[in-house]
């Protein structure tokens, strides 16, 4: 096997990548801003000098395709998402699509009995719009009028920025994945501490924890700092405060739970006002939908109760509800044969963090292997990967289309 291509320039592709930003000095790249187009720019440079087609849909995904021995041979989907959160780091998302390119480049112009197809997805944050997998939803035949009709903070919709950015939104549909697809694989940083601790430069994600998200509101009373005796108050802080630590005392008692308040907001929110109403938001995951959703009942129910002791009104609204996918079966026992083919440490793990793969496994199969975060720092600007697991990755990642030509022929 030969590998091409030199993991530094690997990491240093995805430095110069992450320059390419919104905000100068800190990268923010969000659905199809600006900076968005440099990107695409950059990477079609390097695909189309690997003897690659590429294209960008109307939903904005960069997609390149490399052909295999026939004409009409299956193709592997290789991908991530382009777009960041605020002043992220350098490597989540994009560095799946640098590793998927470097992988075609290191065949040396070999082809398979499938054909690879990279996607660069527009949008997996859902930061401009508070709406996620955009990019994937399209590819998937999910982005419906409705979608296209989300307005941003300055009142702009999904559509209008397709077409600001020179694509046309009526045309959608022709994202969706045509022909035979054998499945879709990614590679991405793990965004946590787990394989650090391990001391493992890499994991293959045996499935993607499922995900509510929820916005709440304590309502009371607001009145004068001052005046208001502690015991005749109705503050709806006090409230918001009691139940924050249900929530993190829920999850702690209840394996794999995960759930998070990140979001406060008191109103009026003067100094001298006592609240008459706290607003929060509220992220529950776990890798089994029933686990998750008694632990959502079970916080409910805290905040129902902490609301009726302190005589506020309560309210629950869910803003969103994705159902934990498993990995494909036989693309794991593959991703584990390549790990163990590159003479790695073999770690099974789920992702608690959401991914495009969880959006593609509604139609194709899907796979996923981790890299080591070094000291499980993410979505910060000190996000960072060793050259050694990237090399790591890169050699897993051809073991992996070795298996895959070993189960489809020639």
């Amino acid at each position: 096997m030969v590998q091409s291509v030199n993991p530094d320039e690997i990491i240093a592709r995805c430095k110069t990548l992450a320059a390419l930003s919104e905000q100068p000095g800190c990268t923010t790249r969000t659905f199809l801003s600006p900076p968005m187009g440099e990107v695409h720019c950059m990477l079609r440079a390097w695909m189309e000098s690997l003897g690659m087609s590429v294209s960008v849909d109307s939903a904005g995904n960069l997609r390149g395709h490399y052909p295999g021995v026939r004409p009409d041979a299956p193709r592997l989907l290789v991908g991530s998402h382009l777009d960041t959160v605020p002043c992220a780091g350098a490597f989540d998302g994009v560095l799946g699509v640098v590793l998927g390119i470097a992988v075609v480049e290191s065949l040396n112009g070999r082809r398979l009995p499938f054909g690879i197809e990279i996607a660069g997805f527009s949008e997996e944050e859902g930061v401009r719009f508070g709406v996620p997998f955009i990019g994937s939803r399209a590819l998937i035949g999910t982005l419906d009028a409705a979608l296209l009709e989300k307005k941003d903070a300055r009142g702009c919709t999904v559509a209008q920025a397709i077409r600001d950015f020179g694509l046309d939104p009526s045309r959608v549909s022709e994202a969706i994945l045509k022909g035979p697809v054998l499945g879709y694989v990614e590679f991405h940083i793990e965004q946590g501490p787990v394989l650090d601790q391990l001391g493992f430069p890499l994991g293959v994600v045996e499935g993607i924890a499922g995900q509510t998200r929820a916005r709440v509101s304590f309502r009371g009373r607001a009145n004068h700092a001052g005046t208001a005796p502690m015991h005749l108050r109705h503050d709806a802080v006090a409230a918001v405060a009691e139940w924050i630590l249900a929530v993190e005392r829920e999850a702690r008692a209840t394996p794999g739970l995960v759930a998070t308040v990140g979001q406060v907001e008191a109103i009026p929110g003067a100094s001298n006002v006592i609240a008459g109403e706290a607003r929060a938001s509220l992220d529950v995951r776990h890798a089994t939908d029933a686990q998750r959703a008694a632990g959502m009942d079970r916080i409910v129910a805290a905040a129902q109760d902490i609301a009726r002791r302190r005589e506020l009104t309560f309210e629950c609204s869910a803003r969103q509800e994705q159902v934990a996918v498993a990995c494909d079966p036989n693309l794991v026992m593959a991703m584990e044969k390549a790990v163990e083919r590159a003479g790695l440490p073999l770690h099974r793990l789920t992702s608690g963090a959401g991914h495009d793969a969880m959006i593609l496994a509604q139609k194709v199969p899907v796979a996923m292997l981790f890299l080591r975060s070094p000291g499980g720092i993410s979505h910060h600007p000190d996000e960072s990967v060793r050259p050694q697991d990237v090399a790591a990755a890169l050699q897993t990642g051809l073991h992996f289309l070795d298996q895959l030509e070993q189960l489809h022929g020639r």
